[in-house]
């Protein structure tokens, strides 16, 4: 029995288990239950299967005591051949009910772990943007995937365990109390004394599990720390080589009594469970040895046989009932946190009379927004602004002023809590989201691309495309020369998150996804603020004519992008303080002045040059 991951290393609950310890309720019961409802036939067969296969796995333990009396005592080898074979039939059939209730374990575990994945994946889409900037992306995939796994193993497990256990423990203490009460009673009260050095020896054996496990972290955070590059140029040039070597000696030697200590106590464990397993058959053969010999003449070597073999399967499902409140209380806990996430509010979502216009052309109003990511922090301030169809407005403004805040409101990436935004008529709020999003398309400074082919991340904006539409979309945004470099062409792999193109490939793909989307509205986001001056020219060359061809919002560093909009918007601390323009409000000497003669003067100099 490995001590680590066998019964005892799971029999007790962490500090950090305990206190986050869930409340069972009637109506949690009630919901984990709601997922079994839909296979109650399986789960009345698997019910029928562990009831019929317990029941028969004792039986070759009662068939036993036949084989000594009637076999090999009186001397029958028709009796001794037939119980044998009976013996022997009894165990298959009784393990091929098991085949067939792991079977029907396994796929309902796995048929209720479809339906809870579909469900969280479906409402996970549901969640506003607010849900995944807030929460960690590991803490989302663990709910996804180990929660829901751990609540497959609860039901090809732990309710099957309980079960299981349960049946045998009554049916081997009724056989043994009709065989005979008084070994029976013997047997039952020599029970404890194999259980309570169990907890007793896992308590110790968790506990120096869990120092050892603390210890060998320290140890390794040690070498992560100093033996790393830049921690060996810090340990060299402040000559703490000997402090360093001493502080890890003096880690690693607790870590090594521990290790010993607990490697011991598994040792003295063994010692215990084997001396204590002794006892109860030495205990019944002694008792009904005298039974036998000085009281009761009825009591055969074989009655005695069978109570030794039915206490030794007392042990087994004893223990493990007794460890079940802890399996339990982990089982709800991972339900508990599946459920968490199933009650997570949809904060944007259709409304229930949404409207879907049969075009849209693009234009945008604000009308008085205000918005804050959190309601005690507003980033957006009584927003209000219009942009006509085919008509196009830069947003400049310094960096943190609430440029990307004000576009990801037109799409609903989140929803103001103050004012309106409108998209052609109507608000936004009472457009049907596929509409809506299908008419805005943004192309942001973060791009990203499936592992896939060129074809495949395009087809992802329109998967019913055709070749002469890719291959437009790719020279419209100036991308069609790279891709006819390629071996593959358009089926070239990009790599995981793109990683195969540079940043201006890339890029230059995202608009041209963007462009076979055909949206109403198209956004430029910081497009090129992280590219080096040769890519950020090719992406410029593509967007120019795209903006004049179509309504656009384009949020930009580079004069010359700014400079082809019809007017600009500058934005401040989540105001627009400024509009107008690129001649006028150069001469207002405000912000957008300022901008130009740091930023905007400079990158066209840097250019020029």
């Amino acid at each position: 029995m490995s001590m680590r991951g066998g019964p005892m290393g799971r029999g007790f609950l962490t500090e950090e288990e305990k206190a986050n310890r869930p409340k069972v309720t009637g109506s949690l019961l009630k919901r984990v239950f709601s997922y079994l409802i839909p296979y109650w036939k399986q789960l009345a067969l698997i019910l029928t299967a562990i009831a019929a296969s317990s029941l028969l796995a004792l039986y070759p333990s009662v068939l036993t005591g036949r084989i000594i009396d009637e076999g090999l005592i009186g001397r029958s080898l028709p009796a001794l051949v037939r119980l044998i074979l009976l013996s022997l039939g009894v165990t298959l059939l009784s393990s091929l009910i098991g085949v067939g209730q792991n079977y029907l374990n396994t796929w309902i575990a796995q048929h209720i772990s479809f339906d809870m994945r579909n469900k969280m994946y479906a409402h996970l889409q549901k969640m506003s943007q607010r849900f995944f900037t807030a929460n960690n992306q590991g803490d989302i995939i663990t709910r996804m995937t180990s929660d829901i796994s751990g609540v497959e193993r609860v039901i090809t497990s732990t309710f099957s365990s309980i079960l299981s256990n349960a049946i045998t423990l009554i049916a081997a203490l009724v056989i043994m109390y009709r065989q005979n009460w008084v070994l029976a009673t013997i047997g039952v009260l020599v029970v404890p004394l194999f259980v309570i050095p169990t907890r007793s020896a896992g308590k110790t054996r968790w506990s120096l599990t869990r120092e050892s496990q603390e210890c060998s972290d320290e140890v390794n955070g040690i070498l992560n720390e100093t033996l790393s590059v830049s921690g060996q140029l810090l340990v060299k040039l402040f000559g703490k080589e000997k402090a360093e070597y001493e502080r890890y000696k003096s880690a690693n030697e607790r870590m090594i009594k521990l290790n010993i200590r607990e490697s011991m106590a598994g040792r003295w464990f063994f010692m215990i469970i084997q001396t204590f397993s002794s006892i109860g058959p030495m205990a019944l053969y002694l008792v009904g040895g005298i039974l036998m010999m000085k009281y009761d003449r009825n009591i055969s070597v074989g009655d005695i046989t069978v109570m030794v073999a039915l206490l030794s399967r007392l042990y087994g499902p004893v223990n493990s009932l007794l460890n079940i409140q802890v399996e339990w209380i982990r089982s709800m806990a991972m339900f508990t946190r599946i459920f968490e996430y199933y009650d997570l509010p949809v904060e944007i979502e259709n409304a229930p009379d949404a409207v879907t216009p049969d075009s849209a052309d693009g234009s945008v109003r604000f009308d008085h927004v205000g918005f804050g990511y959190e309601p005690e922090r507003k980033i957006l301030h009584d927003v209000s602004f219009s942009l006509k169809a085919g008509r196009s407005i830069a947003i400049v403004g310094p960096s943190g002023s609430g440029k990307s805040t004000i576009i990801n409101l037109i799409p609903r990436l989140y929803d103001c809590q103050e004012g309106a935004v409108f998209f052609g008529d109507y608000d936004v709020k009472k457009l049907d989201l596929s509409f809506l999003r299908r008419n805005v398309g943004i192309v942001s400074q973060e791009t990203y691309l499936f592992n896939g082919t060129i074809r495949e991340n395009l087809l992802y904006a329109r998967p019913d495309a055709t070749e002469d539409e890719l291959i437009e979309a790719c020279k419209k945004a100036n991308i069609y020369e790279f891709v006819q470099k390629q071996e593959d062409g358009l089926d070239a792999m990009v790599g995981n998150r793109g990683l195969k193109l540079s940043g201006g490939e890339k890029q230059r793909l995202s608009i041209a996804r963007v462009l076979l989307k055909d949206p109403a509205l198209l956004i430029f986001d910081e497009a090129t603020s992280a590219l080096d001056s040769i890519s950020e020219a090719r992406i410029q060359e593509a967007i120019e004519p795209i903006i004049q061809s179509r309504t656009s919002i384009l949020i930009a560093h580079r004069l010359s992008t700014i400079l082809a909009a019809d007017e600009i918007l500058v934005v401040k601390d989540g105001r627009i303080v400024e509009r107008g323009v690129h001649a006028d409000l150069v001469k207002a000497g405000g912000v957008y002045t300022e901008l130009y003669e740091t930023q905007f003067k400079k990158a066209l100099e840097k250019a020029e040059a």
